[in-house]
């Protein structure tokens, strides 16, 4: 059985599972991750693990959507993860993307992120996506305007250090 839901020229895309529990301890610890999305406080393969089972994983049971781990077609390399959320604070389902930081640059962002983006809004017939970003992050910003989206507003949402930017693509 194939495991990916999505392959692009260089990338497959597939469900988080519990063996994935190193990569998303190395991810979420990336400082880069920290400065721009949070301290998930994930320090141990445990605390991956949890956060696998509370976090993707139950997204995808109640909503049917979540983070998806991204990999590289020619080795399998884990090298972030990309997909929707369902978060309190949005009313729309949110796209969302973190990869390594050794992988940024490269054009694996966009690549991942349209394929999800034309996926799910198919998949789930939906007419709007937001997505969110810390004002200081100028790479996702960036990202999110080469995929249509556009900028409606900044503000401060409980839970996140600093004014957040919030996009929505229709």
């Amino acid at each position: 059985m194939n495991p990916y839901i999505l392959t692009t020229p260089r990338l497959l895309i597939r469900q988080v599972s519990i063996e994935d529990a190193g990569f998303i301890l190395e991810l979420l610890n990336e400082p880069e991750f920290i400065k721009y999305i949070g301290d998930k406080e994930i320090r141990n393969l445990n605390d991956a693990i949890n956060y696998i089972k509370t976090g993707p994983q139950k997204m995808l049971k109640e909503h049917g959507f979540a983070l998806h781990v991204v990999v590289l077609k020619e080795s399998e390399q884990a090298i972030g993860f990309c997909g929707f959320l369902k978060r309190p604070v949005l009313p729309y389902p949110d796209l969302g993307f973190a990869f390594l930081q050794k992988y940024c640059g490269k054009g694996y962002g966009f690549e991942a992120a349209q394929a999800v983006l034309n996926y799910e809004i198919e998949h789930h017939n939906l007419d709007k996506v937001m997505a969110m970003t810390a004002i200081e992050n100028p790479a996702s910003q960036a990202l999110l305007t080469k995929l249509g989206f556009k900028f409606e507003q900044q503000k401060f949402i409980a839970g996140y250090d600093g004014e957040i930017s919030i996009a929505c693509y229709s």
